[in-house]
């Protein structure tokens, strides 16, 4: 009988229990939010730890966010399936520079339960990063430039290339290229400048930042005259000159000036005319240019169009400029100190009589022809240059520069004699 009674005992529990567990009502899941990472302009990765599924199976779960705090499945969501395991979460189609809220959720049949909620900010998107490129074949109305973006700033491309303008720190707003719309480098060509003029330039590229802009570099146009020889060009005081010895055979017209080679030739010139320092123009052209009388200088037409010889008032300006005292420019021989070496080039002279070339004149000691018997002389020691100016009905204005001495001596000539000449635009 006892034994009957135990039995009965143990019995009753186990139902009793199983009535319990019965009995035992489901609820929600609970659940945390994984944290935030990976988080670019548009995307990041959140996700879930579910610590008990509430009684009852998982049937969905994911995160959910918006702009404003406490998201639900009403808002942007993801779906990363069902059951209990932890699981990762991709939000995608976000907006950048946004402040978000995240919160993991789950979904059994009772309901849905939320993590905590979270906050994270999307990448900005900001100014490209680029460099410039400095500029080459600068002509008198073209150069060539370009950039290299090294970064997008997080963001596309839209338009990228080159600006420029005469003044410092050019724009869009000003002349560009434009140049396509990927990262990495790009050529840029510039076109319709004009000869003798300072350009400022830089590269651009623009996203849906900004417009930002690489390095800023300038360069002078040169000049090209009426057979397409090129010539550099330099701001000297106010004027822009020719920085190199003109060398064209022909009239900005496109009419012949006559080459006077044979010496008895060049003492009978009444009118203009040039020849080349002992008649080797393959030599002398490319390094000293022509020696032409005062009459070729003093001609409307020996310049490029736009440009003209400097005259005597110009040649002082010019001096005074890089210093020679305002006193001094009357003087008829040697003026100033160093001023003379300031024209001079840094190299090309015999040794120890280079100049410093501050003014950017850069004169080379090409020599000239003596305009009594037609000979040539000085070579490598010294240079002469025709002003455009008459000093009377035989002579002209002169500038001339030596070896050994560094100041620059004035003084006129006979008209036939043989000088470099020098242009300075209009």
């Amino acid at each position: 009988m006892k034994r009957n009674s135990t039995y009965f005992v143990l019995i009753s529990l186990i139902s009793i229990m199983a009535l319990v567990q019965g009995c035992k009502k489901a609820t929600v899941p609970e659940l945390t939010t994984v944290a935030v990472s990976n988080v670019t302009l548009t995307t990041a990765v959140s996700g879930g730890n579910i610590t008990t599924d509430g009684g009852e199976e998982i049937l969905k779960k994911g995160v959910c966010w918006s702009t404003t705090q406490s998201p639900t499945i009403a808002s942007s969501i993801t779906d990363d399936g069902n059951g209990s395991a932890a699981y990762t979460s991709n939000l995608t189609g976000l907006t950048a520079g946004t402040t978000y809220y995240v919160r993991a959720y789950a979904t059994n049949s009772v309901g849905t339960a939320y993590g905590n909620e979270l906050t994270f900010e999307t990448n900005e998107v900001t100014g490209a990063a680029l460099t410039t490129t400095v500029a080459t074949t600068v002509t008198s109305t073209t150069a060539v430039s370009g950039g290299n973006i090294t970064d997008a700033g997080g963001g596309t491309i839209l338009a990228r290339g080159v600006c420029w303008n005469t003044a410092p720190s050019p724009t869009i707003a000003n002349n560009k290229t434009t140049d396509g719309t990927t990262t990495g480098t790009f050529t840029s060509n510039m076109t319709g400048l004009t000869d003798g003029v300072t350009y400022y330039y830089r590269a651009y590229a623009t996203n849906s930042s900004a417009t930002t802009y690489g390095t800023e570099y300038s360069f002078i146009t040169p000049v090209t005259d009426v057979e397409g020889n090129l010539y550099k060009t330099v701001i000297i005081g106010t004027k822009v000159w020719m920085a190199e010895n003109l060398k064209v055979t022909k009239f900005n017209d496109n009419t012949d000036i006559t080459l006077a080679s044979d010496a008895a030739a060049w003492i009978g010139l009444t009118g203009p005319g040039f020849c080349w320092y002992n008649n080797d123009p393959d030599f002398n052209k490319p390094v000293y240019g022509a020696l032409y009388n005062w009459y070729a200088a003093n001609s409307a037409n020996i310049c490029p169009t736009g440009w003209h010889t400097a005259t005597n008032d110009e040649y002082d300006a010019m001096e005074v400029s890089i210093g020679l005292a305002q006193a001094d420019i009357n003087i008829w021989g040697w003026r100033g100190t160093d001023h003379g070496s300031k024209m001079k080039n840094t190299t090309g002279w015999n040794a120890g009589e280079n100049g410093t070339n501050t003014s950017g004149f850069s004169a080379l000691p090409g020599g000239y022809r003596f305009h009594n018997d037609g000979l040539y002389f000085g070579q490598n020691t010294l240079g002469y240059w025709w002003t455009s100016t008459e000093h009377d009905a035989d002579r002209g204005w002169y500038r001339r520069l030596d070896g050994n001495n560094a100041a620059v001596y004035k003084a006129s000539t006979d008209k036939n004699a043989g000088k470099a000449i020098r242009c300075v635009k209009n």
